[in-house]
């Protein structure tokens, strides 16, 4: 026979021995999360010989509502609760936390928890089936002791059902090392969208927002906190990380990106995660660092793809498949002599479309739009705006290139000043 039954109506009813004497009541479920991550192994039960642990092999659903549990020991049998770092405490650690619903990609509140109660003869086995996140636990829960049980479970029915099946559920702990005890795993997560990653950790609370971002793999790490709209936000929660953890979301942010998130940090991290960067990533990184933000220098990107004068789109195209900046900064391939003067750009559309031996030269935009280092946000704003540019290349005062700015950068440029 099976059955499902809610956390909050287990809550509270009561243990009753071969005669129906009520000999305790239950305080709470108890999963072993080692054992199975979701079968109740046990539950806590308030007894005059004070509280001791009963399994839940003897679960009754009562008729008309309600639930009890028989146990024909004395109490002066029942086991002693021994306290296991490996133990999860249904009400206390599920009951009103914030969990991530990883299939709706949000954050919700947990209101009650629908278990499954399967019975064979006797013995009763029971599994955390759903959480419900909606109406019906709320509910239940603020009526419950108030109006009579069959009362609530009527006017329930009549709510909307709104729950999340277990396997999508992503509890958060803040405690690391009780995090791995409890096999709690944010790996889901990683293949969320960043913009939606980003969403999450707003509607966190600071330390759960910081418990999930410290388990992100790197890369998800970089991409999630290019998306965070808040400077501060961002800020605290690099300064929230170990800095040889945080030099390596760094290392794979867009080097911009990651000069304008350093640049806000106080100077103390900025310069511990600076340190524990590779050289490379790092003199990159530093020299946007110098730049003035306000200016183009300081909005630019040392991501762009370059070839020489000679190079075919076959040259392009290997460049192309050894590149690891971003998507926004592929759009076009640029041409740079040998000391590194900008000689033309071809749109990567251009290159798509034409035989690998075909040289480039010819393949060029006829008009090359550039703008010099220290030009200012408005005037490179408005050559995006008139030329309609994906991207911008910078050049300093003798021609060189010395980076691209990207319609992303104007965007996020023009967003932060509404």
């Amino acid at each position: 026979m099976e059955s499902i039954i809610a956390l909050s109506e287990l809550l509270g009813s009561p243990v009753v021995d071969a005669n129906g004497g009520i000999r305790g009541r239950v305080r709470e479920a108890v999963i072993n999360r080692q054992e199975d991550p979701q079968r109740i192994s046990g539950f806590l039960v308030k007894s005059r010989r004070g509280m001791r642990m009963l399994p839940p092999s003897r679960v009754h659903v009562v008729p008309g509502g309600g639930v009890m549990i028989r146990n024909d020991h004395p109490p002066e049998e029942w086991a002693e609760p021994v306290n296991s770092a490996d133990d999860l405490h249904l009400d206390r650690d599920l009951l009103d936390q914030q969990i991530i619903d990883v299939n709706g990609r949000k954050v919700v509140r947990v209101n009650d928890v629908d278990l499954k109660l399967e019975t064979v003869g006797n013995i009763s086995n029971i599994r955390i089936n759903e959480v419900d996140v909606g109406p019906r636990g709320a509910v239940r829960r603020l009526l419950k002791g108030l109006v009579p049980r069959g009362t609530i479970r009527t006017l329930v029915e009549k709510l909307a059902i709104k729950s999340i099946p277990f396997e999508f559920v992503n509890m958060i702990e803040v405690d690391p090392a009780r995090r791995v005890r409890l096999k709690i795993q944010h790996d889901r997560l990683n293949d969320i969208h960043p913009a939606e990653l980003a969403d999450i950790l707003e509607d966190l609370g600071s330390a759960q927002r910081e418990a999930v971002f410290e388990t992100l793999d790197e890369e998800t790490a970089a991409e999630t906190i290019e998306e965070i709209e808040d400077p501060k936000l961002q800020q605290s929660l690099m300064e929230s990380l170990e800095h040889d953890h945080a030099a390596d979301i760094v290392e794979e942010m867009d080097p911009d990106a990651a000069a304008d998130l350093l640049a806000g940090l106080d100077s103390y991290h900025s310069v511990q995660i600076l340190e524990e960067m590779e050289q490379a990533e790092r003199e990159e990184v530093q020299e946007l660092l110098e730049f003035d933000k306000n200016t183009a220098a300081g909005h630019m990107t040392t991501d762009y793809i370059a070839v020489p004068p000679d190079a075919t789109c076959r040259t392009a195209i290997d460049a192309l498949q050894k590149y690891e900046g971003g998507v926004e900064t592929i759009g076009t391939v640029y041409v740079v002599g040998k000391d590194e003067t900008l000689v033309g750009a071809v749109p990567l559309s251009k290159i798509a479309m034409s035989v690998p031996d075909e040289p480039l030269k010819p393949l060029m935009m006829d008009v090359l739009i550039t703008c010099r280092m220290n030009s200012k946000e408005k005037d490179f704003a408005e050559l995006f705006d008139k030329y309609n540019l994906t991207s911008l290349p910078v050049v300093d005062d003798k021609g060189k290139l010395a980076g691209i700015i990207t319609a992303d950068d104007v965007i996020g440029m023009l967003r932060d000043r509404v």
